[in-house]
C-alpha cells in the first residue's frame, strides 16, 4: 500500500493538519491511502501527545491583537507556552493570531468550561428545564434534553468547546492540541477580551 500514497497526498495532507511529513505519511499508510481517515488518525493522535502536555506550566508566551471591520471590533488575546523559545516560533504565533480572528468572528464570552459562573449555568439548565416541562416532558426526558441544551450553550459561548471558524470540522481545542503535537509543548489560551465599538 505504501508505493500507492504520492507526494501530493502526503503533502495535501501536511498542509491541513501541519503534521510532520514521516507522520502523515505514516497516517496516510495506516488509513489506506483515504485522507479523511488519515487526517481523523492525526487528530486522534494529536489528542493524545495533548493530554500528556497539558499538565506541564504555561508561563511564557504572548499577547496578540486583532483589528476587524475598519477599527469596529477588537481583541486582545494572552496565550501561553512553556518557553520563551515556542512563544517565538513563528508556528505558534499564527496559532494565537487564529485564535484572536476566530474571537472576533465568533464572540465567545468564556475562555472554557470552567469559567462559565455556576450562577449563570443554573440560570440556564432553569431556562431550559422550564421550557421542557412545559412541552409536557416527563422529569428522565427533561434531564436529557437539559444536558444537551447545556452542552449547546458551553458550544456557543466557550472558546475551547466552539467549531473553528476557518474548518467546521474541529472545535478551537482541537486546533490548540494539533498545534501542542507538532510544536512539542503545553499551549494554553489564559485570557481574552473583545470589544466592539460602541457597546
Amino acid at each position: 500500500m505504501t508505493e500507492n500514497i504520492s507526494a501530493s497526498k502526503v503533502k495535501n495532507l501536511r498542509d491541513a493538519t501541519g503534521a510532520g511529513m514521516m507522520e502523515a505519511k505514516a497516517a496516510l499508510v495506516e488509513a489506506g491511502g483515504d485522507g479523511e481517515k488519515a487526517r481523523e488518525i492525526l487528530r486522534k493522535k494529536g489528542q493524545l501527545k495533548a493530554g500528556k502536555k497539558a499538565v506541564r506550566t504555561t508561563k511564557q508566551g504572548i499577547i496578540d491583537s486583532y483589528i476587524h471591520g475598519g477599527g469596529r471590533v477588537g481583541v486582545l488575546l494572552e496565550v501561553n507556552s512553556e518557553t520563551d523559545f515556542v512563544a517565538r516560533n513563528e508556528e505558534f504565533r499564527k496559532l494565537v493570531h487564529e485564535l484572536a480572528l476566530h474571537i472576533a468572528a465568533a464572540n465567545p464570552l468564556y475562555v472554557s468550561k470552567d469559567d462559565v459562573p455556576a450562577g449563570i449555568l443554573d440560570k440556564e439548565k432553569e431556562i431550559y428545564a422550564a421550557a421542557a416541562k412545559a412541552d409536557g416532558k416527563p422529569a428522565p426526558v427533561v434531564e436529557k434534553i437539559v444536558a444537551g441544551r447545556i452542552e449547546k450553550y458551553y458550544e456557543e459561548t466557550c472558546l475551547l468547546e466552539q467549531p473553528f471558524v476557518k474548518d467546521g470540522d474541529i472545535t478551537v481545542q482541537e486546533l490548540i492540541n494539533q498545534k501542542i503535537a507538532v510544536i512539542g509543548e503545553n499551549i494554553q489560551v489564559r485570557r481574552f477580551a473583545r470589544y466592539v465599538l460602541g457597546e
